[in-house]
């Protein structure tokens, strides 16, 4: 609703803005660049870990933060492009990703049976909301963030009041039901009882494992790369998203004007796309320097704080609806209690965050 008011630009700060008033989209425009930049580096720490043990098992051995600093170099020079580049590189990246889950879900089907394969279990409420539910939720928030960034393409986009809004409506539902089919399969293959214990036993392997055991060794390794890739996927859409927020921050004048300058050529920020490059090198630099572990100090922290500030951020949107509200007569109440309901649920996912951050981040 309010992108179609914005055009599509800005993301969480034009929202704030639009609905809540300037002050307090400055804020949410701040909040929102360092949330970005937070969880990119995060994402960074996460593939350099996982791509370092990945080449380990096959005889290839670096340390986590080569890899790392390679990724950083590959995705700054994705960002500097044109956004077709960095699109065409995700959704390679995604699609390989895609299809060597629902290979897995095919095969659990047909190997358990479709009964065994989606057990009715899995929703039985002493199940759902045993031990673990907090950061149960909070984990699926993590996995949503980036369905609104489509927002920030609107001076990229060919009719950004109209393919903003359906993109971001095709994310949403593509993203909650193949994923949630999916963990709904591998409950199924593991059994609705097991699951904490093998997930706890198991850990990041869980899902190595089931391809190991249904698709053969094979796909274990092929799951093993498609995680780094994804994870550099990842990487590379919130670098794009930080980009574009600093440069908006820097049309207003909010952040040093040279930012604002998009490429004559790719039409990217480019400049914004340097400083983001330059923050996760220091990161990486950093962290590597300090002798910190890279999945636990780096991964899980900086990831961590990026997702409050992105729930955060998404609270503030929903809630923006309401403030439109106020001044305007025309917003539906459909769309009024849809913003109220999304709110309770972002503010209520945002406090679990908080409370079970050291759990969560494992700090």
């Amino acid at each position: 609703m309010i992108a179609r008011r914005t055009g599509g630009q800005g993301g969480f700060y034009s929202a704030a803005a639009e609905g809540l008033g300037r002050p307090m989209g400055v804020i949410s425009g701040y909040v929102a660049v360092c949330a970005y930049n937070l969880a990119a580096i995060g994402l960074l720490g996460a593939f350099g870990y996982f791509t370092s043990l990945v080449l380990a098992d096959q005889g290839v051995h670096l340390s986590w933060w080569v890899c790392a600093a390679v990724g950083t170099v590959i995705v700054g020079w994705l960002g500097y492009r044109d956004i077709g580049a960095g699109a065409r590189t995700v959704a390679a990246m995604l699609s390989g990703e895609i299809a060597i889950l629902l290979a897995l879900d095919i095969a659990v089907a047909v190997r358990d049976g479709v009964p065994s394969a989606l057990p009715a279990a899995s929703f039985a409420p002493h199940e759902m909301f045993d031990h673990g539910f907090g950061v149960s939720i909070m984990f699926a928030a993590i996995s949503f963030i980036g369905f609104e960034s489509a927002a920030l393409y609107g001076r990229e986009a060919r009719d950004p009041r109209r393919s903003v809004v359906r993109a971001t409506y095709i994310a949403v539902v593509l993203i909650t039901a193949f994923y949630a089919f999916t963990s709904w399969v591998a409950v199924g293959a593991l059994g609705a009882g097991n699951v904490r214990r093998e997930a706890g036993r198991q850990l990041g392997d869980l899902f190595f494992t089931l391809a190991d055991t249904y698709l053969g060794p094979i796909a274990g390794t092929a799951m093993e790369i498609m995680l780094c890739l994804s994870l550099f996927a990842a990487t590379l859409a919130l670098h794009s998203a930080a980009n574009r927020y600093m440069q908006t921050l820097a049309d207003d004048r909010l952040l040093p004007t040279p930012l604002a300058a998009s490429h004559p050529r790719h039409s990217s920020p480019h400049r914004a796309g340097l400083v983001q490059t330059a923050l996760n090198a220091v990161a990486v630099a950093g962290f590597a320097l300090a002798g910190l572990d890279p999945y636990t100090g780096m991964t899980t922290t900086m990831l961590g704080l990026g997702t409050l500030g992105i729930v955060a951020l998404q609270a503030v949107a929903a809630l923006s609806v309401l403030g439109l509200a106020r001044r305007s007569a025309t917003v539906p109440w459909q769309r009024l209690a849809a913003s109220v309901l999304g709110f309770a649920g972002l503010a209520a996912a945002f406090w679990l965050g908080v409370d079970n951050f050291a759990l969560m981040s494992g700090s």
